[in-house]
């Protein structure tokens, strides 16, 4: 039986513009339920970006609230969103944001920085996370020695090498050709049989297609939810 990971009530995002505000977001409502792989889409500038930088704790509402397993996030300390964005959440962008000077393996590992686990546990979740990506040939190639595809898996291993409980993916197949962008969403799709609960922004529908459900956002509105 599935249980709610996160929701959000009255999420709004405005900025200040002058004597008015500019509205990123409006009185946005949803749920997630635990395991599920859910697609945001929408048309460039709906509020897409914005949505999954609120539920990865990136950016504050202006209003509004938002639960993770049933308590109440911002009401939380900076520190403790810290923590929560170290260990709860994983990300994946487009633009893969792998460090250039270091090897897959370090790149993998950089989410265990400032983590309190031993250097043996983390070593062996590095490596777990590479394995499950079919990256442990490449275990000392730079960013640079890899494909596109590969950096992306690659990106998929240190969002997944902590065990986070949701996986955040904004446009994660935007940079590839499409039969390697194929690739990736099966990839997201063997990470959510094994459980984990993934949440992908993207403006393509065919990609959307992939997920067991699609939220559409339209002018900062929830207009669609199937």
């Amino acid at each position: 039986m599935k249980t709610c990971l996160a929701e959000l009530t009255g999420i709004t995002k405005a900025y200040p513009l002058g004597p008015k505000s500019l509205v990123i977001l409006n009185n946005i409502a949803m749920a997630i339920e635990t395991g599920e792989f859910i697609a945001v889409t929408g048309p460039s500038g709906s509020g897409k970006t914005t949505l999954l930088n609120i539920l990865g704790c990136l950016e504050r509402p202006t209003k509004g609230n938002y639960k993770f397993e049933g308590r109440e996030v911002f009401s939380a300390s900076d520190h403790s969103l810290s923590r929560l964005r170290g260990e709860i959440f994983g990300f994946v962008f487009q633009t893969f944001n792998l460090v250039p000077s270091l090897n897959l393996s370090e790149n993998v590992a950089l989410p265990f920085l400032y983590s309190r686990r031993s250097r043996r546990s983390a070593r062996r979740m590095v490596l777990n996370a590479i394995e499950q990506v079919g990256l442990s040939d490449r275990l000392q190639h730079r960013p640079a020695e890899l494909s596109g595809g590969e950096m992306q898996r690659a990106a998929i291993a240190r969002a997944i090498a902590i065990k986070p409980k949701m996986i955040l993916a904004d446009e994660p197949t935007g940079n590839l050709d499409s039969s390697t962008g194929h690739m990736i969403l099966g990839l997201f799709q063997q990470l959510n049989y094994r459980g984990t609960t993934i949440v992908m922004v993207t403006h393509d529908f065919e990609v959307a297609a992939f997920a067991q459900r699609t939220i559409y956002i339209r002018d900062g509105e929830i207009a669609g939810n199937a």
